[in-house]
């Protein structure tokens, strides 16, 4: 009976987030009948395999552990085979090849160890060493300088694809040397990929850049111990955000200081960080967690986050995380700060900014909405159309940044003064306009200093209409030089000092000239984390941008319909008051 060759392993795998991950490729062919790679003897330094190497991907990275490691460099990796006889004779095959203590026994993937009991005895006994399969494979190849094997698995095609010798046995101990570019064309062309968020074909070289991103995004959670400062109804969406392959449950949420530094602190001394929502921050955290050693990252919504407001209770599908401070709050440097001030944006950063640049610009996609119909501003002609977008009272963005101007009012003044024969459009922000946050100017007195108050709607296209955009902190300053628009900043918000804006202020740490795709990848690309509202998997903003044109992932809930009536009622209290302006117009927009 002829005996069916089994296929090739997969070489490009997902980590399991949350037990249900697709996988990301399915292999089309047997090894031994792969034809090899014309890359030949060059295969290792093909730039999929350069790339695998350096982003450390592929296997089970995700498995990382440091005590299981093996002592020492140029080993030979022994990978045994799930048969205990079989990996015996492995094992004494690759004896008779080297010296025991240059010798390190790899048992297989999510096998119980107890199984290769017998033979853990006798490799310890000759001074070899046990390696659980569990182990992240590029941590071991690091220390390898070749690989035996009874078949070809996923450890020896990754070494290959590294440039190290691998030799398969046969049943009777006879080794044959394995060709890198088999593995080379295994990962190229034998295997076809999915993408796990659309369902479409990709090319290995995205399943290896989507990997990469995972295990950024993975290393940087595994930092996390511990939640403070999350409302209930944003939690699991946080879990989502801050998931790592490793850990099954989210980190836990604590309410109050003391518990939340207990939990960053763990039972073994060793404190992780407690990640604290900046505007939220339990009483006397800082302090508690300085005098302990534990570090605190604040979190904030990101700059793409949903199709509706964080006051209305929608969970954001996007947010920052900082390890150093906020990135509103320039009195001392952010990790956006930082990256925007020192990190080597390369062609290929900017290229993938400058695309998405365009999708956002494109689809009129805004921290809270996507789409939406052009204003009417009836501007005269000739005159220069100047839109102010209000902010939140007292919003810390506003205190922090906002130096001497800290209201609205005061805003819309200075404008004025500045353009004086300007068009101004005065926008609220959606959350006062909603009725949810303090900041609000009675209609008459914006119309003062304003020509029109542009109400509702989404904020994209209201950019596009206009000519400027003059702002104390806000993130419609952001979006207007993403959209070309001239913008002038009366406070310090993180987009500004970098030579693409008109700065009232002066700043001191920032002194390199950006370009906008520079700061827009800095801001959308390297900065946030993000979550696919359908699959759950962290993601691009890329994949978010697609998933804001599928209505049915945004529905209100019951709180949130709640809250909407809310607001109302506290808008219809202020309007009662509010009266009619002089000489100025009002634009009305449904709410949505």
């Amino acid at each position: 009976m002829t005996r069916t060759p089994r296929l090739a392993p997969l070489l490009l795998q997902p980590p399991p987030f949350h037990g249900r991950v697709p996988a990301l490729g399915q292999v089309l062919s047997a090894w031994d009948r792969i034809v090899p790679h014309p890359a030949g003897a060059d295969a290792p330094r093909h730039p999929a395999c350069l790339a695998l190497r350096d982003n450390c991907v592929g296997g089970r990275f995700w498995t990382a552990d440091p005590d299981a490691l093996p002592t020492g460099n140029g080993l030979t990796l022994v990978c045994a085979p799930v048969d205990p006889v079989a990996a015996a004779v492995l094992w004494h095959a690759a004896l008779r090849e080297g010296d025991a203590a240059r010798l390190a026994l790899v048992l297989p993937d999510r096998t119980r160890p107890s199984r290769f009991r017998r033979l853990a005895q006798e490799v310890r006994r000759c001074g070899g060493q046990i390696v659980t399969g569990d182990t992240d494979p590029h941590a071991l190849l690091d220390r390898a300088a070749g690989l035996r094997t009874a078949e070809i698995s996923v450890l020896p095609a990754l070494g290959l694809l590294r440039g190290l010798p691998a030799w398969r046995h046969d049943p009777g101990g006879t080794a044959t040397s394995e060709d890198p570019a088999r593995a080379l064309a295994l990962l190229l062309s034998g295997t076809r990929y999915d993408d796990p968020f659309s369902g479409a074909p990709m090319t290995a070289g995205a399943a290896i850049a989507l990997l990469a991103d995972w295990r950024r995004v993975m290393l940087a959670n595994r930092g996390i111990a511990v939640c403070a400062g999350m409302s209930l109804w944003k939690r699991r969406r946080i879990a989502e955000l801050f998931a790592t392959a490793d850990v099954r449950v989210a980190p836990p949420f604590r309410r109050h200081a003391a518990a939340a530094v207990r939990a960053a602190r763990g039972a073994n001394g060793t404190p992780g960080a407690i990640a604290a929502w900046s505007t939220r921050m339990p009483a006397g955290l800082a302090e508690r967690a300085a005098a302990s050693g534990v570090p605190v990252h604040r979190v904030e919504d990101g700059f793409i986050r949903s199709l509706g407001l964080g006051s209305d209770l929608l969970p954001p599908a996007s947010v920052i995380v900082d390890g150093s401070g906020i990135y509103f709050d320039p009195s001392g440097p952010s990790d956006l700060e930082t990256l925007l001030q020192t990190h080597p944006f390369d062609d290929a950063l900017r290229r993938r900014a400058r695309l998405l640049i365009d999708r956002l610009v494109q689809s009129g996609i805004s921290k809270y909405a996507a789409g939406g119909q052009a204003p009417v501003l009836a501007a005269p002609a000739g005159r220069r159309v100047v839109l102010v977008p209000g902010q939140v009272g007292g919003d810390l963005s506003v205190r922090l940044g906002g130096g001497p101007i800290q209201d609205n009012l005061r805003l819309l003044q200075e404008v004025r003064a500045a353009r004086p024969d300007a068009f101004i459009a005065y926008r609220p922000h959606p959350d006062v306009d909603a009725g949810h946050r303090p900041g609000a100017i009675p209609d008459a007195v914006a119309l003062r200093f304003a020509d029109r108050i542009c109400r509702g709607g989404a904020m994209a296209p209201l950019i596009n209409a206009v000519d400027e955009v003059h702002t104390l902190t806000s993130l419609a300053g952001f979006e207007a030089l993403l959209r070309g628009r001239v913008v002038a900043t009366y406070g310090q918000p993180f987009y500004a000092g970098w030579g693409l804006t008109i700065d009232r202020s002066r700043f001191s740490r920032r002194n390199r000239s950006i370009c906008v795709e520079e700061l827009a990848a800095g801001t959308l690309l390297l900065y946030p984390r993000y979550v696919d509202p359908r699959t759950r998997l962290p993601c691009g903003p890329e994949v978010l941008i697609d998933r804001l044109a599928d209505a049915s992932l945004w529905r209100p809930t019951l709180l949130m319909r709640l809250r909407r009536l809310q607001g109302r009622a506290r808008r219809r209290l202020h309007a009662a008051g509010s009266g009619s302006g002089d000489g100025g117009t009002i634009e009305g927009v449904a709410d949505a």
